[in-house]
């Protein structure tokens, strides 16, 4: 029997998804697919002025992860994804429309886009929500100290968290795994680590074929 699932990892930013992807790939015989942070050409601009380059920055986070979600679909081994591609509208693109810093005019592209693209798209077997109090994502970000993560908001990532703790909240058509990572240590907590790998391998048991 061969064990190939299409897994999403969701969570906000500094909740720990890249480290959490890392070690579950290799726990559960996954191909990882990361997220472009550290390469992204318009990440730091947008720290620097979100008005200006906001629309640039999720345009280029979608095609990046529409890019990966078209090879993922043709994988024939597991798959675990750092962060889905529903996560940048329906949180990081709308939040920053509700902000007012997206014009209506760039959401409504956007958005037209994003249902034009995934609407051919296989959904996830499984989304792993990796969730995190603000205070507890102002640490972690802080402590891996980014350059251009160094002045962020933290109205920002509290107005992420409810925008995920919604979107969450209405996700019926793939089945969700929530972690609490406020006080879980992925490297020092093996036994909850391991529990968790049990859980996800639970929830996904017809992916065995």
């Amino acid at each position: 029997m061969k064990y190939k699932p299409f897994i999403g990892v969701a969570g906000n930013i500094g909740v720990g998804k890249t480290t959490f992807t890392n070690l579950v790939s290799k726990k559960l015989i996954l191909e990882p697919y990361y997220e472009s942070v550290d390469d992204n050409p318009y990440l730091s601009d947008f720290y620097n002025d979100m008005k200006r380059w906001s629309f640039n920055l999720q345009i280029y986070f979608l095609q990046h992860r529409f890019k990966h979600h078209l090879e993922i679909m043709h994988k024939k081994n597991g798959v675990i994804q750092d962060r889905t591609i529903y996560e940048d509208t329906s949180i990081f693109a709308y939040n920053l429309y509700d902000m007012k810093i997206i014009s209506k005019r760039d959401w409504d592209t956007y958005n037209n886009l994003f249902i034009n693209m995934t609407q051919f798209l296989k959904k996830p077997d499984l989304i792993i929500y990796l969730k995190a109090s603000t205070d507890t994502l102002i640490d972690r970000i802080n402590n891996r100290n980014r350059n251009y993560e160094k002045d962020i908001d933290e109205t920002y990532l509290h107005r992420l968290n409810i925008y995920y703790k919604n979107w969450i909240s209405k996700i019926k058509d793939i089945n969700v795994l929530t972690v609490d990572t406020n006080n879980f240590n992925i490297f020092k907590d093996v036994d909850k680590f391991d529990k968790i790998c049990d859980e996800i391998k639970n929830q996904l048991k017809n992916n065995y074929k």
